[in-house]
């Protein structure tokens, strides 16, 4: 009967648009699923599916701080919808990073995934995570990203097997910051200290000769041996400065195909996304939305015609009273195009005329063909 009422309440918030009664909402579902774990049953079949409708929907809608707060609230629950998870998994690294940390409900599958999808912060979470399995370690070296291969070589609870622990010192003897983690790593042998000794300053050479008890003369010979050949052109080179670059346009088409696999991606989307200044999710989920080439989208939104944006806008169901704010805060974000300035955006309404989406979105793909 408790359950059922806290069911009933939570159906009243769900009507409701407010923000706070949004976060209520969320808190309440939180607390009545850790209140059925607690208890040692789950809850009721029918109301779990609820509960995961509910979820899925608001984290969609919801602000950026309420996904946070709820990512924080989500991370060590076992009872949260795997695509939900997977799907704060994607978001911004603040909101991601508790689930890529501590999350149970991420498998192996879905942590190779994400290296594969997301942004290297993302990446460099995965690598910190404790008791990383064998396979999420390969695919980690597979892709020899310096930066994390060495969040990898750090965490000592990962489960590096031997031959990665080498492919790690062999990495090493360009890769400058992997030095001092593995003098370090537990994983670390006797053959592959003397190896390392090669590429690390003094203060490790004397720690590993501690640890290892290393014999002073042979390996004063093998750093003598290795100044020759690179002396004789066999250079050893010191390592780059770790790479920062990030792949943000993959995470973002990613994260659209997962919430439109899911069904709740939306017209709304649209607005929320963009008053989070995040103008490549927009145009990711327009296209998706409107089943258009990505390309043709960033072709309307860098014109000079934001008649072309509108058109876009009408065949996903957008209203005509809420594009000039979508108009609006575009231009913000991407150099003031599409230009025209207001003379063209008043004439832009005139694409929301009396004409089903269908045809909006046939004189979209038409019209910015031959723009």
């Amino acid at each position: 009967m408790v359950q059922s009422a806290q069911t009933a309440q939570l159906l009243s918030l769900a009507r409701s648009r407010e923000p706070a009664d949004r976060e209520r909402l969320l808190a309440g579902i939180i607390d009545l699923c850790d209140s059925s774990q607690a208890q040692g049953r789950p809850a009721a079949p029918d109301v779990q599916v609820l509960l995961d409708s509910i979820f899925m929907t608001l984290v969609v809608e919801a602000e950026r701080d309420i996904r946070q707060r709820l990512a924080e609230r989500l991370a060590d629950a076992t009872w949260a919808p795997s695509a939900l998870i997977n799907i704060l998994a994607l978001d911004e690294i603040e909101i991601a990073r508790p689930i890529i940390a501590r999350s149970p409900i991420l498998r192996d599958r879905d942590l190779i995934r994400l290296l594969v999808q997301a942004t290297l912060e993302h990446q460099l979470e995965i690598a910190r995570r404790p008791a990383l399995s064998p396979a999420v370690v390969e695919a980690i070296l597979a892709r020899d990203e310096s930066a994390v291969l060495t969040a990898l070589a750090n965490n000592t609870n990962a489960q590096i097997s031997p031959d990665g622990v080498r492919r790690l010192v062999e990495r090493a003897r360009e890769v400058v910051a992997l030095r001092s983690p593995l003098a370090r790593h537990p994983g670390l042998s006797s053959d592959l200290a003397e190896q390392l000794y090669l590429w690390v300053g003094r203060a490790l050479r004397e720690a590993l000769t501690t640890r290892f008890q290393l014999d002073p003369d042979k390996m004063a010979q093998a750093v003598e041996t290795a100044l020759r050949a690179a002396h004789a052109g066999d250079q050893i080179e010191d390592a780059p400065s770790l790479e920062q670059a990030e792949d943000r346009e993959a995470m973002e088409a990613a994260l659209i195909e997962k919430l439109d696999a899911a069904g709740q991606l939306r017209p709304g989307y649209l607005l929320r996304v963009l008053r989070e200044r995040r103008l490549p999710l927009f145009l990711f989920a327009l296209a998706r939305l409107g089943q258009f080439d990505i390309r043709q989208v960033r072709r309307a939104v860098d014109s000079d015609r934001p008649e072309l944006l509108a058109l876009a806008c009408s065949a996903v169901g957008i209203d005509r009273s809420v594009f000039p704010t979508i108009l609006d805060h575009v231009r913000q974000l991407n150099g003031g195009r599409p230009g025209g300035g207001a003379e063209a955006a008043r004439k832009a309404s005139g694409a929301f005329g009396p004409f089903a989406p269908d045809i909006a979105a046939m004189a979209f793909r038409q019209a910015v063909s031959a723009a």
